[in-house]
């Protein structure tokens, strides 16, 4: 049993769904503290002069958790994010296809931001062909200790092995998953290059730029970056 655990980013990158996709299960970490000018509340999408932001608007008040994060619906984003997708990829090869899902996506009114993040973080899943239990953390009593808190969480899934990303060869005390009969294993992802709008290749945009350009073989490009 392997899990991978993950904040819920607002429409994540490729590297994300390589995580989910080679994880038994995908829990998805909303109680730890909100940090801002991360990809919590922002990604990246291709454009034709060059990549740009969308960012989703919110109330925030240290040290509030992901969970608690509300949604400023003042300044009409839902449009905004919606007409940028499609002045971006409304030529794409594959707009028609998913345009469904983002029109669903946008046309709902958003309280909470993690309720958005999961609820994207679900259907892009599903668009990609990934099937995965994906429980929200927010629901448990778990350890304060960063590592701590992730063991906590293998052993309610009853994992004998947790996926880390790469970054957590830095901070993860490895001896409490040791103690814990735990093996860690680090993801090794190399993005892929595939066909894109707009010039050159940009790597690291939001997987909507793949789903997009590629359609259904993203699921396929996606799993040419691991390693």
């Amino acid at each position: 049993m392997t899990v991978a655990i993950h904040q819920p980013q607002y429409l994540p990158w490729l590297g994300y769904f390589d995580k989910m996709d080679r994880s038994d299960v995908f829990v998805l970490l909303d109680s730890v503290q909100y940090k801002k000018n991360e990809f919590i509340n922002r990604n990246r999408i291709k454009t034709s002069a060059g990549w740009q932001w969308l960012t989703v608007p919110v109330h925030f008040h240290f040290p509030e958790r992901i969970d608690q994060v509300a949604v400023d619906n003042r300044a009409g984003w839902t449009h905004k994010h919606a007409q940028a997708i499609l002045t971006s990829y409304g030529r794409a090869p594959y707009f028609a296809t998913f345009r469904p899902f983002f029109d669903s996506l946008y046309e709902r009114s958003w309280e909470l931001l993690r309720d958005l993040n999961v609820h994207a973080i679900r259907g892009l899943a599903e668009l990609l062909g990934i099937k995965k239990e994906m429980p929200l953390s927010s629901g448990w009593a778990l350890d304060e200790d960063p590592t701590g808190r992730l063991v906590d969480i293998c052993r309610r899934m009853g994992a004998d092995t947790y996926l880390s990303g790469a970054g957590g060869e830095d901070y993860l005390e490895l001896s409490q998953f040791d103690e814990a009969g735990i093996r860690v294993v680090f993801q090794h992802f190399e993005h892929p290059e595939y066909s894109q709008r707009f010039g050159p290749f940009e790597p690291f945009m939001s997987v909507v730029d793949l789903l997009f350009n590629s359609g259904e073989q993203s699921m396929e490009m996606i799993r040419r970056g691991r390693k």
